[in-house]
């Protein structure tokens, strides 16, 4: 009996030339703008591809990542060797499309293994023309971004290294930048989503299916969407909030007027501070009904409070973030996806940091002392394994219900 040595670094469908209809493999390089060049093979389209590189620590959720609009003009590096072992399952996706301009991996599967998948990453790339490149030494390139900080970068399979990296050089900024603009929707919308809420069956309760029916409706609040994640949308509906979600344009006037019971601020990419339009708006709303954000809702918040935000040298993207609650002491585990954050000593006397990262002692919630207001960095909505990080929306809750309370005792 013959047998072959495979390489691990070697995908066993191209080593064993078990899949007639594998396509050529393409050299294709990734260049910085410091001129630092990586060679490797492409993977899904062909072409160049431009934006900030940055990197992401998780070690599963690449189709997450891929369709999250906050990734909207980033070149994505995942740090785990191996990517597209599970497939690709329309369940999982957060958003309707991908956002990434490229994807930077070490290995491509090509031989998925899941009864969930429907495709494999690959011909997921191919149909939506997203350039990935593989073969790439992901742990040195963290590297080299974690010194020298986030920075532009090309993938090509078409430039000279020379012409990639003045490319790069060339490549827009995410200083300054708007991508809200193109992530959020154009019109206005009810959340249908599932009927019912999709869990783990339990022995315990006697559970035969894969789905519990979701709670009542309670509450009517408007979300406004600068890049809205599906799965957010799901817990704010199992939280008991029927959602009207309305474009980032939207006038305040136009929100209070639907007189909801309070209004979310979501996620979202782009340079926070570029974002003044905005701003202005939420500026209305504070105040006057309650208010929770998150992440790009977190930071317009900080700016509508007169604080400013700061640019990360290279972000926070992960599920493994310490997170330590003020109040309590607790200390919860979260995922997180960012590139700039709030500068503790702009904000005024009247907010209150309630959350700090571990890591780097960067904020990572706060609450108004005067208003119905709160908000927090990370993704409580995520569930990077643990759900010790899901009590936000319940605190919403109770936001609404504190803020109704001292409305009826005015009123009467």
């Amino acid at each position: 009996m013959l047998l072959r040595f495979v390489s691990l670094k070697e995908p066993l469908a191209r080593s064993l030339d078990l899949d007639s209809n594998t396509s050529a493999l393409t050299n294709a390089i990734l260049a910085l703008e410091d001129g630092r060049t990586f060679s490797g093979r492409a993977f899904g389209h062909s072409g160049t591809t431009s934006g900030e590189i940055c990197f992401n620590t998780s070690m599963t959720g690449y189709q997450e990542i891929i369709t999250d609009p906050s990734y909207r003009g980033q070149i994505v590096t995942m740090t785990y060797p191996l990517q597209g072992n599970y497939g690709v399952s329309p369940e999982d996706a957060e958003s309707s499309q991908p956002h990434i301009r490229g994807f930077v991996i070490g290995e491509l599967c090509e031989l998925p293994s899941n009864w969930r998948s429907q495709q494999s990453l690959e011909d997921y790339f191919k149909d939506h023309r997203i350039l990935g490149i593989e073969d790439i030494d992901t742990r040195a390139l963290t590297k080299h971004l974690r010194s020298q900080g986030a920075m532009r970068a090309v993938i090509s399979t078409e430039l000279s290294a020379e012409q990639a990296v003045e490319a790069a050089k060339n490549a827009a900024p995410m200083e300054g930048s708007d991508f809200v603009k193109e992530v959020s929707t154009e019109s206005a919308y009810h959340w249908e989503g599932e009927s019912r809420l999709w869990t783990i069956p339990s022995v315990t309760t006697g559970q035969t299916t894969n789905y519990v029916d979701l709670p009542p409706v309670k509450y009517q609040i408007v979300a406004y969407d600068f890049g809205i994640k599906y799965n957010i949308l799901r817990s704010l509906r199992q939280a008991g909030f029927q959602v009207e979600v309305v474009n980032s344009r939207t006038p305040a006037s136009e929100v209070l007027a639907k007189q909801p019971d309070g209004v979310f601020l979501s996620n979202g990419p782009g340079d926070p501070a570029a974002l003044t339009y905005i701003h202005e708006e939420v500026k209305q709303l504070i105040g006057k009904v309650p208010v929770f954000g998150i992440c790009l809702g977190h930071q317009i918040l900080t700016h509508c409070f007169g604080g400013t935000t700061y640019k990360l040298k290279f972000g926070h993207r992960g599920g493994n973030h310490p997170v330590k609650d003020l109040r309590s002491g607790k200390v919860a585990i979260t995922a997180q996806n960012h590139g700039f954050a709030t500068d503790p000593d702009s904000l005024p006397d009247f907010v209150e940091v309630t959350h700090i990262n571990l890591n780097d002692q960067t904020v990572e919630g706060m609450r108004s002392k005067n208003d119905p207001v709160f908000s927090v960095q990370h993704h409580p909505e995520a569930a990077p394994g643990p759900n010790d990080d899901k009590g936000f929306f319940g605190e919403f809750v109770e936001l609404i219900e504190s803020h109704r309370a001292e409305h009826s005792n005015t009123t009467h």
